[in-house]
């Protein structure tokens, strides 16, 4: 979801609270006239008023909270950044002469991105298989015109 709905939801939940605030402070009003004898000096007024601004003051922090969410820019992938960064470039043309016609496509895919990219990333852009995707990237590798570098529960695809 993108920050600027999660925002606007988060206003609109504020809204709904302060809507139920609003309704539950005219209950406890109409509550305590009926069973207070001492009129509009009664200390259950005071403490309802209390109570209704600080409930006020959270629903306002809340839509601040909204607010800044909105307004924030989204996050970026870093970690694929940061990977490539580290990573120096010292690659040799490919000679696509000596791929198939299924290796040539996962190897354009892997230079269009500029020499490395997540292996599901790679799976999701060729609309193969896992099982398939995985399989080539094996003959790649032994054939050294790709590596794979395990990096948690992923493997970052790289032309050598």
């Amino acid at each position: 979801m993108e920050n600027k709905n999660v925002g606007w939801l988060i206003i609109g939940i504020a809204i709904v609270i302060g809507i139920i605030i609003f309704l539950f402070n005219i209950g406890m009003k109409d509550i305590v006239s009926q069973s207070c004898r001492h009129g509009s000096s009664c200390s259950m007024y005071g403490t309802i008023k209390t109570q209704t601004w600080i409930s006020f003051a959270i629903v306002m922090v809340i839509v601040v909270i909204g607010l800044v969410i909105m307004f924030s820019k989204p996050q970026e992938k870093v970690v694929l950044k940061r990977i490539k960064e580290k990573i120096e470039v010292k690659r040799k043309p490919v000679d696509y002469s000596k791929l198939d016609k299924e290796e040539k496509v996962l190897v354009k895919i892997i230079e269009e991105a500029e020499g490395s990219i997540f292996q599901a990333d790679l799976v999701e852009k060729s609309q193969m298989s896992k099982v398939k995707v995985s399989r080539i990237l094996d003959r790649l590798e032994g054939r050294q015109i790709i590596e794979r570098k395990r990096r948690g529960m992923t493997n970052i695809v790289l032309l050598r």
